[in-house]
């Protein structure tokens, strides 16, 4: 069997498969995330443990031979460790917005568009530049006991392998990997102050990194591979390589990438240009902070239960009878397909005859335009999959597609992991059927006539978001 494991911001998973690609086990453990004034750490001990968690039921519940194992996780951030592979502190997530100053300082001296400019990155809190110049400024005495920072599944990787400290191209891709080079441009890393920190950043291993595993949670001299993260660990379970064709991630961060071989640094700077395994092919990425997350909190402030999500969505008519949501909730405000730090979340129309029915289609709503938007900025032409945890719920893939315009190839089931084995196979030389790993469950139509009308909607999205911005920066 071949097992996938993908470290995410809020659930760490492992699945097996067999070589049809079919999921044979699947084991999940949530890890917490500490909020507290803008900053959002995790423990990595507890992500560590909950990956050992995992991969222990899942090869207890299906004790065939691993093959090879892929591994994937959360992108972003800063996972500080030592000379023992030991975390000097907690890891800052991507979600952290403790650096929204500086970058607010970068986007006013033209510093951010330099660095797009030359590497294909639009600088966010949560990234590595901004994270590390604040430490460096604020808590030196814990760069200075770090031997390296590292992203989240190449803690996870060094820790499982004993290998040393590496990361690949598509977690180094921002902000500092040269996509044109796929390596570290210095002179970015220059532009940020950090030219005394450049130690820190781990070699980036092109193809990924191979290593045997040492015995916790997999099989002692199992075959593992480090990376792709995430976002193109996605796209690959999901079958999007094609130039053009694009995949909408549904989960915590809303993620919207497309396939391309043009690599088009001009126009307003925003997301990132991922590197993939095969030089010359980018993922062309719009990693909006809104997401899951979203509706999380409204479900949560209203009392609703993810189970009646459906329902509710059946109650109120298209337009939520008036109620708007602009959802960008997050504390770092957001990232794409613009860069606006200080953007908070607006709910309007709201009155004393407003219903969670309303509310709640009027956030789903809002994330879909969102989506709408990322994915127009992203340059998508071709298909369009789509898959995480949104995908659970029937009714809002049929408002998505709406809403987006688009039929939706809707790709369930562990797709990081999939696509963390498919990532394992190619570098081990292993064959597998990827169209038959990568097919979709469904194909979700848009109703024409509702179509139309988020047509007309999502221009007054767009209107209401112009407005706002405005506010965010006064």
């Amino acid at each position: 069997m071949y097992v996938g494991i993908d470290v995410g911001t809020s659930t760490v998973k492992a699945a097996a498969f067999d070589s049809t690609g079919h999921e044979l086990a699947v084991a999940s453990r949530p890890v917490a995330l500490a909020l507290h004034g803008g900053f959002v750490e995790q423990d990595m001990e507890e992500v560590y443990g909950a990956v050992v968690a995992v991969l222990q039921e899942v090869t207890e519940h299906t004790p065939e031979p691993v093959e090879l194992a892929g591994l994937t996780g959360q992108g972003d951030g800063v996972w500080l460790i030592d000379a023992e592979g030991r975390p000097v502190r907690p890891a800052a997530s991507w979600m952290d917005g403790r650096a929204h100053e500086l970058v607010d300082r970068w986007l006013a001296d033209g510093t951010f568009e330099t660095v797009f400019r030359r590497t294909g990155s639009a600088m966010f809190p949560g990234c590595p530049g901004p994270l590390l110049a604040w430490l460096d400024s604020h808590e030196p005495k814990a760069l200075d006991a770090a031997t390296a920072a590292l992203y989240c599944k190449d803690m996870v990787f060094q820790r499982l392998t004993g290998a040393g400290p590496t990361t690949d191209v598509s977690d180094a891709s921002m902000p500092f990997l040269d996509p044109r080079t796929r390596t570290y441009d210095n002179g970015v890393v220059e532009l940020l102050g950090l030219t005394h920190r450049r130690g820190l950043l781990a070699p980036v291993s092109d193809p990924v990194a191979t290593a045997r595993t040492r015995g916790q949670g997999l099989p002692a001299g199992t075959r593992i591979a480090n990376g792709p993260y995430d976002l193109p660990a996605c796209a690959l379970g999901a079958g999007v390589t094609s130039p053009g064709d694009g995949l909408l991630i549904v989960g915590t961060c809303l993620a919207s990438l497309v396939a391309t071989t043009d690599l088009d640094l001009t126009g307003e700077p925003a997301g990132l240009y991922i590197n993939t395994d095969r030089p010359g092919h980018w993922l062309r990425a719009m990693p909006a902070m809104v997401g899951t997350a979203a509706l999380d909190w409204v479900l949560s402030t209203t009392g609703v239960r993810h189970e009646e999500v459906d329902g509710l969505l059946a109650e109120t008519p298209p337009g939520a009878n008036g109620v708007r949501v602009l959802p960008y909730f997050a504390p770092s405000g957001e990232r794409a397909p613009f860069v606006e730090p200080r953007l908070r979340a607006e709910l309007t129309g709201v009155s004393l005859e407003s219903t969670r029915a309303d509310l709640v289609r009027a956030t789903c709503e809002g994330i879909g335009y969102a989506a709408r938007h990322c994915l127009q900025a992203a340059g998508l032409t071709g298909t369009l999959a789509v898959c995480g945890g949104g995908t659970r719920s029937p009714a809002w893939m049929r408002l998505l597609a709406d809403v987006l315009g688009r039929p939706l190839r809707v790709v369930e089931g562990e797709v990081g992991a999939r696509g963390a084995v498919l990532a394992a196979a190619e570098r081990y030389g292993v064959t597998l059927d990827a169209e038959a790993w990568t097919r979709p469950t469904a194909v979700v139509e848009p109703d024409a006539g509702r179509a139309a009308y988020y047509t007309e909607g999502y221009e007054d999205h767009l209107a209401r978001l112009a407005e706002a911005r405005g506010r965010a920066r006064a």
